[in-house]
């Protein structure tokens, strides 16, 4: 694929040292543990990933595709995955609870929004794994995982962002919004895949030192359907936040008493442009 890999790594450069600068993390810098994988065309970064590892690949090991042909979104969704779009997957090995697996996509959703806000991209999270623009789909993340004794061994976050690409009535594509909004700071999709790539790495180097109760408060402060209101079965409900094992909290006003449930991803629909 026609990606420039030295303006690549000048860029990861100075991504780095900027999140470590407003964020106050050490060490994001140039990532010395992430080897990159280049493809045209692929079924699926995440899938090529996953037998990458197999083949011995290591944790921060990155695939980035052009373009795929069969793109997965949460709960087995197709995603599609132009030409002109940002396509990339990111290995971990957290040692995490399976339970908890939640985790790792609201530390890699809230640091790669942190770090295109620091781009002057006012981007903003959808709960459970999307990222927002002006109220449209800028992107979205995938997280799969593979679980020994109870435990998250190895993961696969796989990302997808609108640099260019074509794009549904509800989605917005990076250039459109630079259009419309001059002074471009995110100038190709090489400082793209920069700005994401670093981002998650600051999400999950912050997790992984201070803990998803911490980062917390952060993330809901980027989540825009706080304080909407919804129907569940019936009865009327206010989105209140997050918790931490990634369960949508609802504030209910039901017949007998004000009441609070939580609500597995999956469960509720909550759509685009409100």
């Amino acid at each position: 694929m026609g990606f420039n890999q030295q303006q690549y790594k000048i860029a990861l450069e100075e991504v780095g040292e900027r999140l470590s600068v407003e964020g106050n993390v050490p060490g994001i810098g140039q990532p010395q543990d992430m080897s990159l994988h280049l493809f045209e065309t692929l079924p699926s970064t995440n899938q090529t990933l996953w037998d990458l590892l197999n083949q011995g690949a290591t944790h921060g090991t990155v695939v980035i595709a052009a373009q795929q042909t069969a793109g997965r979104g949460q709960w087995g969704r197709q995603w599609e995955s132009t030409q002109g779009g940002l396509y990339l997957s990111v290995a971990l090995t957290p040692q995490l609870q399976a339970s908890h697996s939640a985790q790792l996509t609201l530390s890699s959703a809230w640091g790669i929004a942190t770090a295109l806000r620091s781009y002057d991209i006012p981007v903003a999270l959808k709960w459970p794994n999307d990222l927002l623009l002006l109220g449209r789909k800028l992107g979205g993340i995938l997280t799969e995982t593979r679980v020994h004794h109870g435990q998250i061994t190895k993961a696969v976050v796989g990302i997808g962002i609108n640099w260019s690409n074509s794009v549904p009535e509800w989605g917005i594509t990076l250039q459109s919004f630079y259009e419309k909004h001059l002074g471009a700071r995110v100038t190709s999709l090489e400082v793209l895949a920069a700005i994401v790539i670093q981002g998650l790495r600051f999400g999950y180097q912050s997790w992984l030192e201070q803990g998803i109760e911490s980062l917390l408060p952060s993330y809901l402060e980027l989540l825009q359907i706080q304080g909407r209101q919804v129907i569940v079965d019936g009865n009327v409900g206010i989105i209140t936040g997050v918790t931490p094992t990634g369960e949508l909290r609802l504030g209910l006003n039901s017949a007998t008493a004000p009441t609070e449930i939580c609500l597995q991803p999956g469960t509720i629909s909550l759509g685009y442009r409100w």
